[in-house]
């Protein structure tokens, strides 16, 4: 049969290209965040996760969503989700790459003796990619946090259950007993998706559970009990009754949850640490109800589940439940600012290499002056993102430092809050770069629709844009702000008017907007004010003058409106991937 027609005109797939090597402004963060990072375990993932192999199993594992399988066929309740086997190559890839605990490895105290003579079990899963990391660096959450911007552009889905075992290190601290002996298996690069007993498994990971049909963000509002059941070597251990609206990654290996303790009264929302297979080897009483359907982040379960009499430890001192699991949340908010940075960049990359081929009207779309400022805005804001997302990252590093503290503080809600906003605005951009090519998804195969389908998911969990407003405010209460940014921003001080302007009133805003009502407002002017400014120090003067342009001499509302000065063509081939 003759063929109806040739296709042509269509552009190859972005492919077996390394996502480190082909991100400048990613490289050039890290030179400025941490020197002495390790490049070449950077390298090495960066090869890995833009591989056609393992973009396969990301298509895989979103196609294939997660199944709930709540009893056996014998009738016994069992409360697992079933994966693809792309999930669980995916998650031992993130794991085998340290993005779940590294930045911790070199804090965790001795073993346990019954952790010490736990020898990983026959057939347990482990990476065979080469380990990176083991060149040290002064800077680990900045390293991690650049290897977990690459994966992201991989796939997103499964870094819930890495982010939040990553989270979770300073809350556990607070029971030592449990954290001596899940600590080792929490930074171990070891990947064992099967439910067993803690110390017969190689590697493990946690979870959190803090939110209730009623309450949502108001945790105060929850309903679940906790009532003393003992002491043992684990400390306080409790019975809870209750349930949990949204709990991700059901099937790790514990999870910090909320409860009130009986008999504290309103006093007495308290956080407990939750396994899901007990010391005994038995199964814990957690009943996964159903799985949530949603927008986007398919290839993760989140799920609906009650508590009937279900053992825990308690984590920290009773009633002090909120700050106790917010030391986990905070550094899931963290990670909300790096994966959004991730999807802007690949949702970037995709854009570019499209239009660097495809031809309308006599010439390939890169070459077109309003598609040129389309993809130079948002390679600005891709790059500003970055910044912030990495140097944030290093606050965390700094933390012997009041006045890392402070913008560790103060930056954390505000690159959520910013960065997490853009987010969908921007993937929506970039899938217009494609026109219907972006728009459809063929089995999985239209990664822009997956990006946009997913970048809702960070501005919302973990605390959505009014929360984050709100901290902001707290945080402000917390010290010397003012003074902490001033110092931060003083670098970048005669590189242009815009800025200037800016860093001089950042203290009266800082002053008058500090209340609900203006506390967006505030979240938006400061995180410009520090992308500019790190802009200043990291990114050539084409990108950092056309940024202030654009978002501080006037108002940014819609992409592709960059001032007639802009160098576009510099812009786009920094930004342009390999």
């Amino acid at each position: 049969m003759p063929a109806t027609h040739q296709v042509f005109n269509q552009a190859a797939p972005l492919a077996d290209v390394n996502l480190f090597e082909g991100n400048q402004p990613l490289r050039d963060a890290l030179r400025f965040n941490a020197p002495d990072f390790d490049a070449a375990s950077l390298t090495s993932l960066g090869a890995l996760v833009g591989s056609a192999t393992m973009q396969q199993h990301a298509r895989l594992a979103n196609v294939h969503t997660p199944e709930l399988h709540t009893h056996d066929r014998f009738g016994h309740r069992v409360d697992e989700v079933e994966f693809h086997p792309s999930y669980h190559a995916l998650m031992s890839a993130s794991t085998g790459a340290g993005l779940h605990g590294t930045p911790w490895a070199e804090k965790v105290p001795p073993r346990s003796p019954a952790a010490q003579g736990a020898l990983p079990p026959e057939g347990a899963a482990f990476s065979s990619w080469e380990r990176p990391g083991d060149e040290k660096t002064s800077s680990p959450h900045v390293q991690r946090a650049a290897g977990f911007m690459l994966f992201t552009e991989l796939e997103p889905s499964t870094l819930c259950p890495i982010s939040m075992s990553y989270a979770v290190t300073p809350a556990l601290r607070d029971n030592p007993a449990i954290y001596r002996d899940w600590a080792p298996k929490l930074t171990s690069r070891a990947y064992d998706p099967v439910l067993k007993r803690w110390s017969d498994k190689a590697g493990v990971t946690m979870g959190m559970g803090m939110t209730e049909k009623q309450g949502g963000s108001d945790v105060r509002a929850n309903t679940t009990r906790a009532v003393h059941d003992g002491t043992d070597e684990w400390g306080e251990r409790y019975r809870l009754t209750g349930h949990k609206w949204f709990m991700s990654a059901p099937m790790c290996d514990a999870f910090l949850v909320l409860a009130y303790v009986e008999g504290m009264g309103e006093g007495g929302l308290s956080c407990f640490f939750m396994p899901r297979v007990l010391p005994d080897g038995s199964r814990n009483t957690l009943h996964i109800q159903r799985l949530k359907d949603k927008l986007g982040n398919k290839a993760n379960a989140s799920s609906e589940v009650e508590f009937d009499d279900t053992m825990a430890w308690l984590v920290g001192e009773p009633g002090r439940g909120v700050p106790q699991i917010l030391a986990m949340g905070t550094m899931t908010r963290l990670d909300c600012a790096l994966g959004t940075s991730g999807l802007m960049r690949q949702a970037l990359s995709i854009a570019l290499h499209h239009t660097s081929q495809r031809q309308a009207f006599g010439k390939r779309l890169v070459e077109q002056s309003l598609m040129q400022n389309v993809l130079a805005d948002l390679a600005l804001e891709s790059e500003a993102a970055t910044a912030l997302s990495m140097r944030l990252a290093r606050a965390f590093d700094r933390q012997d430092s009041e006045a890392e503290r402070l913008l560790a503080r103060v930056l954390t809600p505000i690159s959520k809050f910013w960065i997490c906003k853009r987010g969908s605005l921007f993937a929506q951009e970039a899938m217009e770069c494609l026109g219907g090519n972006g728009y459809v998804e063929e089995e999985g195969e239209g990664i822009p629709a997956r990006i946009y389908r997913e970048m809702p998911v960070n501005s919302i969990w973990e605390g959505a844009g009014n929360i984050m407003a709100l901290d902001l405010l707290r945080a402000l209460r917390k010290g010397d702000v003012a003074a902490a940014l001033s110092q931060e921003l003083a670098p970048a001080r005669g590189q242009h008017a815009a800025l200037d302007r800016m860093i001089d009133a950042m203290p009266t805003l800082i002053e008058s907007r500090a209340t609900e009502a203006a506390a967006r407002q505030l979240a938006r002017d400061v995180a410009l004010t520090v992308q500019a400014a790190l802009l200043a120090q990291t990114a050539p003067s084409a990108v950092f003058g056309a940024f202030c342009d654009s978002r501080l001499a006037t108002r940014h509302d819609i992409f592709g409106t960059l001032p007639g000065g802009a160098d576009c063509n510099a812009i786009i081939r920094r930004a342009m991937p390999a």
